[in-house]
This record gives C-alpha cells, sequence and structure tokens, in this order.
C-alpha cells in the first residue's frame, strides 16, 4: 500500500504541476499578437496537457486501487468531500482542455485578466485537498 501512496503523490504532483502552469500559457497565449508567438504558445500547451493528463489518469487510478485494496477508506466524512474535490477538478482539468482548443483554433472569448484568476482555482482546490487529507477532520 505504501508503494501505491508513493507513486499516488509522484502523479498527482505532475499533475497539478501542469494545472498550475497551464492557465498561465493561456494569460500569454491570450496576449500573444504574432502569429509565431500564438503558434509557439498552442505547442507548448498541447504538449504540457498531454503530459499533465498523463500524471491525472495514473493519480486517479491509482487512487481506485488504494481504495479498492481498503474500501475503510471510504467510510470518513472527509474522503468523501476530497473525492468530490478531485471530481471538480477533474472537470476543470477538462475545461482547460476545451480553453486550449478553442485558443488554438484562434477565438479568444476571455481576457487574460479572466485567464489570471481562471489560474489561481487549482491551488484553492489544492489546499482543501492537502488539509482534509493530513488533518482527516471529524465530521460526525
Amino acid at each position: 500500500m505504501l508503494w501505491l501512496k508513493a507513486f499516488h503523490v509522484i502523479f498527482v504532483v505532475t499533475w497539478f504541476a501542469g494545472l498550475f502552469y497551464l492557465p498561465r500559457l493561456f494569460v500569454y497565449h491570450a496576449s500573444a499578437t504574432d502569429a509565431i508567438g500564438r503558434e509557439r504558445f498552442r505547442l507548448m500547451e498541447r504538449r504540457l496537457f498531454a503530459l499533465m493528463s498523463i500524471g491525472a489518469v495514473l493519480a486517479i487510478g491509482l487512487s481506485i486501487a488504494m481504495l479498492l485494496r481498503e474500501p475503510a477508506y471510504l467510510g470518513p466524512g472527509w474522503m468523501h468531500i476530497k473525492l468530490a474535490l478531485v471530481a471538480l477538478l477533474a472537470g476543470y482539468h477538462l475545461w482547460c482542455r476545451r480553453l486550449m482548443r478553442n485558443l488554438g483554433s484562434g477565438l479568444r472569448p476571455r481576457s487574460q485578466g479572466w485567464y489570471r484568476w481562471f489560474n489561481e482555482v487549482p491551488g484553492v482546490l489544492l489546499i482543501a485537498i492537502v488539509i482534509l487529507a493530513v488533518v482527516r477532520p471529524n465530521f460526525s
């Protein structure tokens, strides 16, 4: 079980690295004015999205493996909240894909300021998820 946890943490870090950096690339992409710059950001975003998707799939897969191995982990209320936040994070991940495709096709429906705020979402989710996983508050 410790090996599963170790690799789970490694892939969570990989996933979050991408979730922190991809929206920052969106800020720069939205402000790019030349075709070469926009193409550079499009390529960087696609490559980063592929890597962070691998991290996401492996992090989620390893968490499922841990839950299957120790179903008692599903008992506490903090775990239910944590899993709900991870589901939100997965939704954010998919939203990033949509934004990336829009920017890549030349659509710019959002301002760079909007992308700056969008970039803060994974940080807030990370704080909440880590607090739940480490503190394990009792909600009874």
